[in-house]
């Protein structure tokens, strides 16, 4: 698969976006709904995606290899499913052919997300944690 081809696996959700935290005692990766400072909310992609990792020293870089050892990766998605070989739902652009059914079958952030990683302590973080992110869709 080409670079161009791998980056178009992004359905353009931004549940990757968002602040995990992990439990210590079981590994278990919980999602908030707290955004990277660098996802714009609205259009769930990255305000500065070519220099996100220069910018916020945590953000992951996901290739055909590194996917297959992210736990936290949502069910939905793409770049999970096909390392799984698994098949893309139909809300994603690639089989839609529209980039907004993502959105449309409530699979991205829009609208869901409290605010900013900046907007919030990281002790109260545990009182954002939601379980949506991680849902399959149907």
């Amino acid at each position: 698969m080409s670079p161009a081809e791998w980056e178009a696996l992004c359905d353009g959700c931004g549940r990757c976006c968002l602040v995990k935290l992990e439990d210590e005692d079981s590994g278990e990766f919980l999602y908030t709904d707290v955004a990277c400072e660098l996802l714009d909310c609205t259009a769930c992609s990255c305000r500065d995606y070519e220099r996100r990792q220069e910018k916020i020293a945590d953000c992951v870089r996901l290739t055909p290899e590194s996917v297959r050892a992210l736990p936290w990766l949502p069910r939905t998605c793409a770049y999970r499913l096909v390392a799984e070989g698994r098949e893309l739902a139909w809300w994603h652009p690639l089989v839609s052919g529209d980039p907004g059914t993502v959105h449309t079958a409530g699979i991205s952030v829009r609208d869901r997300v409290a605010g900013s990683e900046t907007e919030f302590a990281l002790a109260d973080l545990v009182d954002q944690i939601v379980d949506w992110p991680n849902r399959d869709w149907g």
